[in-house]
């Protein structure tokens, strides 16, 4: 796994250079590969923009990396479909837990923005511990 010590980007202020949000996903992807997690980003008409090592190896089944430049709305049905039009339009989180060939698994969905512009939803997924301690604090 490739060591990242810093995101190396221009400042902001630099002139005639502003940061895109494509800029920053290349940086920072090599940040993202080696976590446990599934992470799927898509833009505002949902067309799945990146998906990291783990997103393509969960699903490999329904293409994988062949996956990037489709609609989430091919891979979804009706009810989730819905419910994935109502966060891109209202820019809403999402979080709830699934349970898989006897694994559970978090999943949370959140909108993400390039400045002050919505870019789309970020699906993150990971597996849970079914008796996961849970504290007041």
């Amino acid at each position: 796994m490739q060591e990242v010590s810093k995101v190396d980007l221009p400042e902001k202020d630099t002139p005639g250079h502003e940061v895109s949000s494509e800029e920053i996903l290349s940086k920072a992807a090599p940040c993202f590969q080696g976590l446990p997690v599934a992470m799927t980003v898509c833009d505002q008409d949902g067309r799945i923009v990146w998906m990291n090592d783990k997103s393509i190896q969960m699903f490999a089944k329904r293409g994988g990396r062949e996956l990037i430049g489709k609609s989430l709305f091919d891979c979804h049905g009706e009810r989730s479909g819905k419910i994935l039009r109502d966060l891109l339009v209202g820019q809403k989180a999402n979080c709830y837990t699934i349970e898989k060939a006897g694994i559970k698994k978090m999943i949370y969905q959140a909108p993400w923005y390039d400045g002050d512009r919505f870019g789309g939803l970020v699906e993150i997924v990971f597996e849970v511990p079914f008796d996961m301690p849970h504290f007041q604090r």
